[in-house]
């Protein structure tokens, strides 16, 4: 059996780290901060990163009329009807470090005080922590189980400049560095099938993260949505969009050159149907994690398996 799975996963779920982390089943509450964007409010541009929706992607998080703690309340009342344990409060839409420190503590400390409420994980990006954030962080995670989630999504200059991401290589792992120096958890966001990446690229991505003190990395595919500059892109001048099967594929390829312990918080997307234009098949979220785990059967691998052969 794989280290870091005590089911038929061969890759390290974040289920399996927090169970074994808090001792019961822990559940991660998507939240809505009311933040903006560099890439949108004018400072770095206003169109944001092409593949963005008008929500941020916070497609799943609460309403943003509402404030929070209503709005970690009325999906935790939900998760509740199944499922039971404790929670995570998820800063998900757009770029939720993106404010004075005044107002990330109004806001984080809010969730902070609910009941069950065991840590927070926040997604920004790397050119929007600054040193009086960086020193509240710090303050956090002394306090609670904090994780930053970094936007990288590639390594590649090129590809970055096309999707309109607005910052360097240099500036991701430079927060990478700068986060782990103050011991705060990094998660890397990642997207596998951006326009004219070859596989060798993908792999390459993960590689370099790889070597970074990282630990853990949400693997997305690539989901055309409505209403987006990639969609008007695609729609004039269509580009190859991942079958299943090779995508299934590239994500085995990275899992396998992953070191063991990194955490794989997300391995692929979750589009809500009625914007999605491309690709359909992403709809069956449990089709897809399903042959994946197929597929690392028949090749009998797992997560760092092509590290243990360089060793």
């Amino acid at each position: 059996m794989f280290l870091y799975s005590d089911s038929n996963k061969r890759y390290n779920t974040l289920d399996y780290f927090y169970k074994h982390k808090f001792g019961c089943k822990v559940f991660k509450v998507s939240l809505n901060g009311g933040f903006s964007c560099p890439n949108v409010d004018g400072t770095l541009g206003t169109r944001g990163c092409i593949y963005c929706s008008p929500l941020g992607s916070g497609e799943f998080a609460g309403k943003c009329s509402d404030d929070l703690v209503k709005q970690f309340n009325d999906i935790k009342n939900m998760m509740n009807r199944k499922w039971s344990g404790k929670y995570i409060g998820y800063f998900q839409a757009r770029t939720n470090t993106y404010a004075p420190v005044s107002v990330l503590k109004e806001k984080y400390e809010a969730i902070l005080k609910l009941p069950d409420v065991v840590g927070l994980s926040v997604a920004t990006r790397p050119d929007c922590i600054d040193d009086s954030c960086l020193d509240y962080l710090s303050d956090l995670t002394k306090r609670t189980f904090l994780t930053v989630e970094l936007g990288l999504q590639s390594i590649h200059e090129s590809t970055n400049k096309l999707i309109n991401r607005c910052h360097t290589l240099d500036c991701f792992t430079d927060m990478v560095n700068k986060l782990r120096k103050r011991n705060i958890n990094v998660v890397v966001h990642i997207i596998n099938g951006l326009p004219y990446e070859t596989h060798d690229m993908m792999l390459d991505t993960i590689r370099y993260i790889n070597k970074l003190d990282i630990q853990g990395v949400k693997i997305h595919m690539l989901h055309i949505v409505k209403n987006t500059d990639l969609a008007r892109m695609y729609l004039e001048n269509p580009f190859h969009v991942l079958t299943r099967d090779e995508y299934v594929n590239i994500v085995c390829d990275q899992l396998e050159l992953l070191r063991p312990e990194i955490v794989i918080n997300r391995i692929t997307g979750d589009p809500k149907k009625e914007d999605l234009i491309e690709p359909s098949w992403l709809l069956k979220k449990f089709c897809v994690l399903n042959e994946i785990d197929k597929e690392l059967v028949r090749r009998d691998s797992y997560q760092g398996k092509m590290i243990e052969k360089n060793d």
